[in-house]
């Protein structure tokens, strides 16, 4: 009975997990369309248009209204609405992942390895679909103001299929090898090791693992989006803003090795 309420509770936290991921990347994805609208009013002619708009209101005395401002307002609170709910809904899924990685200490390892090995399948997937980074190149021009020469906002996913359609084939196989297909390879097999620990081939899994783990490019890849963030924000033409795939991403990396360390843990007690 006792174990029955553990695995409903594990069961809840599981789906909550899913449905707050799921919004935040709703969220996220209309986020960047909000920002794609807002992008698309800051090249220079539309700039140089709002700009005499502006100047025909003030020279009129508030007679003609600037209907470029209350547009590109309505922009600019549903952006910042989208941002923040994506924010949000990153951030209780990450709590709840914190709960189910907090239960290491009160739950069997074998109990742990099943429901950790969940956990990190649904940040694995929000981390790969959900946009990662957001980058703008910018000019700032005398009398338009801050315009916009470029916008790029892309996720794992995303940036792989890109490289497919620019005819970069190795470099999206080489990612999609190291940052997709062994991440998730190495998922399901530490969930076919709590499952069926008793297996000889558990062991073998585990070993492979610990072999192969070192060529995974998730925690990498994770490193170097951090070092595009801080470079992009120090430069005067560029901006970078980390989105909410980046902080799942960054959740499956520390779960996935909490997980393999506990799968770890759980055969070596057996083998004794």
């Amino acid at each position: 009975m006792k174990k029955q309420i553990l695995y409903g509770i594990f069961s809840f936290l599981l789906g909550a997990m899913a449905f707050l991921g799921t919004h935040a990347y709703t969220e996220a994805i209309l986020y960047e369309k909000s920002t794609q609208e807002l992008i698309d009013q800051m090249d220079a002619k539309k700039l140089a248009e709002f700009q005499f708009k502006e100047f025909a209101e003030a020279l009129s005395l508030g007679l003609y209204q600037n209907d470029k401002k209350k547009k590109l307002e309505k922009i600019l609170a549903s952006q910042e609405k989208h941002k923040i709910l994506s924010q949000k809904y990153a951030l209780y899924t990450l709590s709840v992942l914190l709960v189910i990685l907090g239960s290491y200490f009160v739950v069997s390892l074998r109990a742990f390895s099943f429901f950790g090995s969940l956990a990190a399948l649904i940040t694995l997937a929000l981390g790969l679909i959900a946009p990662i980074m957001m980058v703008t190149i910018h000019k700032e021009v005398e009398y338009l103001g801050d315009v916009v020469l470029s916008f790029e906002s892309k996720g794992v996913l995303g940036s792989i299929e890109k490289l497919l359609d620019g005819g970069d084939v190795i470099v999206a196989i080489v990612i999609s090898l190291f940052s997709v297909i062994i991440p998730g390879v190495k998922t399901f097999s530490l969930l076919f090791v709590s499952v069926f620990m008793g297996n000889s081939f558990a062991h073998g899994v585990i070993k492979f693992f610990k072999m192969i783990g070192k060529w995974s490019m998730a925690d990498v890849f994770v490193v170097a989006t951090f070092l595009v963030y801080l470079t992009g924000n120090g430069s005067d033409v560029s901006r970078a803003e980390a989105e909410v795939g980046l902080y799942f991403f960054l959740g499956y990396v520390i779960v996935s090795m909490l997980v393999s360390l506990s799968a770890d843990r759980m055969l070596y007690r057996l083998k004794k």
